[in-house]
């Protein structure tokens, strides 16, 4: 794998074969030449499908960070992608404030090299890891993720980075390892919210070592072909798609591998919202809002009727399986 360095010091892998634009112009490619063709009304009508779906292009304002197609069952769905000025612009990120502008006005400040993460607890190899070893411990991948909102509104993101379980391969976890925590960057300097009592500081989530492992579970450096912005969870946060969004935990500076389930920050806040697993599921109210349905942000007028809540995010046939046998309504 090639590598290169960007201004602000980041080592980014190349994938000499394809860039996320690069796909996209592949795609519309592919679809001219299926519809010039013997079958071409028929395949047109299902690449043309897949286009409208995934189209889009780096936004141009960070440094690029190629990666290949994955191949994990799941990983790109096929619905529209999200416009990225939507999505660098509608954030939660309560350590930068709690309107959802926030972020994006006071997140630039935040350095984000150096960074290091820090690996503990219950596993073979623990250490410091920079941010440019991590970056080259896999290949990254572009995944096209559904985000659901705990709040009742969702987007579709393309995400880059790659499955949390090589990295969790890499330490090698002691037999008696049965969750993970992840602890994310709680700077009072650089992030003004960390000086409020919202939340008990610094933010930390966590899953079952089975979810963390699972392909799903992503370990993300970039979206929309480049680098992560800054109000995005910069320079590497975590990604699970079936999730409501704030288990994914941004700017991570420490990962530990526990033997008890750890007390994760909005659990702690509002234990009777927010449980441990918070998987996305239309039958388990917020005790204030029904989680039944949601609005897609950037198609959400006045008049646009919302979309149901799909069990799991849509991601039941991927995910499922960890959850047989629990009440799910007991264990939300």
């Amino acid at each position: 794998m090639l590598i290169k360095s960007d201004s602000q010091g980041f080592v980014h892998p190349i994938a000499s074969d394809i860039t996320p634009l690069s796909a996209y112009q592949s795609r519309r490619n592919m679809i001219r030449l299926m519809a010039s063709g013997v079958a071409g009304a028929a395949l047109a009508s299902w690449a043309g499908r897949e286009a409208l779906a995934q189209a889009w292009a780096p936004p141009g304002k960070h440094a690029a960070l190629a990666a290949i197609k994955s191949t994990t069952p799941g990983a790109l769905t096929m619905e529209k992608v999200t416009d990225y000025k939507d999505v660098s612009s509608y954030n939660n990120f309560y350590e930068f404030g709690v309107d959802k502008a926030d972020p994006a006005q006071y997140a630039q400040a935040l350095p984000t090299s150096p960074w290091h993460v820090e690996i503990e607890g219950l596993v073979k190899k623990p250490g410091r890891y920079a941010l440019e070893d991590l970056l080259k411990l896999s290949a990254q991948e572009e995944r096209i993720y559904r985000l659901r909102c705990v709040e009742g509104w969702s987007m579709v993101i393309p995400w880059v980075g790659y499955s949390l379980s090589a990295l969790i391969r890499k330490v090698e976890p002691l037999g008696s390892a049965k969750y993970v925590e992840f602890v994310t960057l709680a700077d009072p300097k650089t992030m003004p919210g960390v000086r409020s009592r919202v939340l008990d500081w610094p933010y930390v989530e966590g899953l079952r070592l089975d979810e963390a492992m699972h392909p799903l579970t992503l370990l993300a450096f970039g979206m929309y072909g480049e680098v992560l912005p800054k109000q995005s969870g910069a320079p590497l946060r975590l990604v699970v798609p079936w999730k409501y969004g704030f288990k994914s935990g941004k700017s991570i500076v420490k990962i530990r591998f526990t033997e008890n389930q750890p007390q994760t920050a909005w659990n702690k806040a509002a234990a009777n919202e927010y449980g441990f697993y918070s998987n996305v599921n239309p039958a388990v109210d917020h005790p204030r809002w029904s989680q039944d349905t949601e609005r897609r942000i950037g198609e959400d007028g006045l008049f646009t009727k919302k979309r149901k809540t799909l069990i799991f995010n849509g991601y039941e046939a991927q995910v499922g399986q960890l959850y047989a046998g629990m009440d799910l309504k007991k264990f939300f």
